[in-house]
């Protein structure tokens, strides 16, 4: 493996073990800090549903998308996975087994179980692409497809009144594409609203990754988690993203409008079997 994969694996853990933790523990086990750097791929490997959540910028060449012994023991990244990328930074190419696709600005890739070689490079290194990575098991291989935001299945909820008018493009669903398990979209909440996923869900059947980003410079977000009744925070800068567990609740709140992308992965596809919970419940 190049020395350009940066990666680690965290064990998952219960909401009794997570009752215990303090700050640093709940950041230790949850958050996942460092997404970018310059010309290296981040990868940090969850036991919730063999989730991989990460980063891939492409300064000044290629950057290749290469097993990790330690983790995979495959002969290479996509021998089992599946990937989904979608592009938060400048334009740039990712080339799969000899395909190359232009992914710009906010725009998705969907790499099916089977693809041996992925590299992802920038069109301009005075801004250079940052391609995140969500990747999971997969038991079938299917087509590589890229999704544009005009490609999406749009969803707009919330108000002006309830700080929470965002507008959901569902990406890499089933409704756009075929998956195995991975789901991904990219929610945008509206100048002048600041709740995420408000009210609030847990869905036992799958995990989530939230990944922040769009957020104004000396601005935050306060992820919240935890059981209905036993909520914690975690504060949260731009471009982190943060694990959510399936017992979990996973919401915000930021000190400005912002955007982030949704990644799941679990037991089905159905994108509504959430288990909903009223705000006046929520501890």
């Amino acid at each position: 493996m190049a020395n350009h994969t940066i990666f680690e694996s965290r064990y998952a853990i219960g909401p009794n073990e997570t009752k215990s933790l303090d700050t640093k523990g709940l950041r230790e086990n949850f958050l996942i800090e460092t997404v970018f750097a310059p010309n290296k791929i981040h990868f940090v490997y969850s036991h919730y549903d063999r989730y991989m959540a990460g980063g891939a910028m492409p300064v000044d060449g290629r950057l290749q998308l290469e097993t990790i012994d330690e983790l995979l023991k495959e002969p290479y990244f996509l021998s089992r996975r599946e990937l989904g990328v979608i592009n938060v930074g400048g334009d740039g190419k990712i080339e799969v087994d000899g395909t190359v696709y232009e992914i710009g600005h906010k725009e998705a890739l969907y790499v099916g179980k089977g693809a041996k070689e992925v590299f992802f490079s920038s069109n301009d290194t005075a801004n250079p692409a940052k391609f995140y990575l969500n990747s999971t098991p997969a038991h079938h291989s299917f087509p590589t497809k890229r999704v544009t935001k005009a490609e999406a299945n749009k969803i707009e909820l919330g108000a002006m009144e309830t700080a929470n008018h965002r507008v959901i493009n569902q990406m890499l669903l089933h409704k756009v594409l075929d998956t195995c398990q991975l789901q991904m979209g990219m929610t945008e909440l509206q100048p002048g609203s600041v709740w995420n996923t408000m009210p609030s869900h847990t869905h036992d059947r799958r995990m989530e990754v939230y990944f922040y980003f769009d957020l104004p410079k000396d601005q935050a977000v306060s992820h919240f988690m935890g059981p209905t009744d036993e909520t914690r925070h975690i504060w949260m800068k731009n471009e982190q993203a943060v694990i959510s567990p399936p017992w979990s609740i996973h919401s915000g709140a930021g000190t400005s409008n912002y955007t982030f992308i949704w990644g799941m992965a679990g037991e089905n596809l159905d994108y509504d079997d959430m288990d909903k919970c009223a705000i006046t419940d929520l501890k």
